[in-house]
């Protein structure tokens, strides 16, 4: 990791997320920043962490999960780790295959339906 740290004005703007998304990341264990007095600063392992964690939340994980992966590598070390993310990622991608599935099939009705009011409507004038 990086010797880079950055403040708490520096990691919210850096990510992207709001004071209060950040103390809740903390609050809930996920980030653990160095205190001096009542400033935080963000070390290297911080801001890897916090990466991986909005990845995981744009790929539809919730915050307890990415917490235990996250948690396996300080406990079990990386291949533990890239060993659970391949499961995850499979439930994920099945998950989302199937969001998919029913997106299409609600677009494809909604078309239907539109195009079938689209032609009453041009035989009606």
């Amino acid at each position: 990791m990086s010797d880079q740290r950055l403040t708490f004005k520096e990691m919210c703007a850096r990510f992207e997320v709001t004071p209060r998304t950040l103390r809740y990341y903390e609050y809930i264990e996920l980030l653990e920043p160095q205190r001096e007095g009542r400033s935080r600063f963000y070390n290297g392992r911080d801001i890897a962490r916090m990466t991986l964690i909005l990845r995981g939340r744009r790929f539809g994980f919730s915050l307890e999960e990415i917490r235990q992966w996250l948690e396996i590598y300080d406990t079990e070390g990386s291949r533990a780790q890239n060993a659970a993310w391949i499961g995850m990622a499979d439930r994920q991608l099945a998950a989302l295959a199937e969001e998919r599935e029913s997106l299409d099939r609600s677009i494809a009705d909604l078309q239907q339906l539109r195009d079938d009011v689209a032609a009453k409507l041009g035989r009606d004038s």
